[in-house]
């Protein structure tokens, strides 16, 4: 009877692992992978002991990625290792200054230094991104339905960007005129 029930449960495990496809991020595999290139400041001492680390390690790793955690991520849509959520990262403005940011389920807060806390939300159904400040919410932009580019308000009036270069600099250059504009006003 006991090998019966392990041949069904193998039968299982390898009917669960076709079925739910073997395609995942494999974050334990590359979170192991940039560990072992950044190791240390040597390339030559890391490829060194990488030789010997990978074999065990990398096997290891994989095969978790690949029966456990990659599932997980079929099934729910979030791979457990790849989750950052509740860290809070130390991060330099363009100002100078050290900004908290902290990985939300949905998106992240960021604390100035003087302690003003703003939202950086995505929403899954409308698949834009907001932001809150001083209790007052705007959606900052909208994914366009095909994915190829990002609607947004931009001085009352609705502009579509483009997901690739020219995209960049469209925006670019409609900034630079904002921002122009913007100094003028204020002289």
């Amino acid at each position: 009877m006991k090998k019966l029930n392990l041949k069904v449960a193998v039968i299982l495990l390898a009917g669960s692992c076709l079925f739910s496809s073997c395609i995942g991020s494999f974050s334990l595999f590359n979170k192991y992978a940039a560990w072992q290139r950044d190791m240390t400041n040597n390339k030559f001492v890391n490829a060194i002991v990488g030789f010997f680390l990978m074999p065990i390690v990398g096997s290891i790793t994989i095969t978790v990625d690949w029966l456990v955690l990659n599932t997980i991520e079929f099934w729910s849509g979030d791979n457990p290792v790849a989750s950052n959520v509740g860290k809070t990262q130390k991060v330099t403005g363009q100002d100078g200054r050290i900004y908290a940011v902290k990985t939300l389920k949905n998106g992240y807060e960021v604390t100035a230094p003087d302690g003003n806390v703003t939202l950086f939300t995505y929403n899954k159904a409308e698949n834009s991104w907001s932001m809150s400040q001083n209790g007052q919410t705007r959606e900052i932009f909208r994914f366009t339905e095909d994915g190829k580019s990002i609607r947004m308000d931009v001085n009352g009036q609705e502009r579509e960007f483009a997901l690739n270069e020219q995209g960049v600099m469209d925006a670019e250059q409609i900034a630079m005129g904002f921002h122009q504009a913007n100094d003028v006003a204020q002289r």
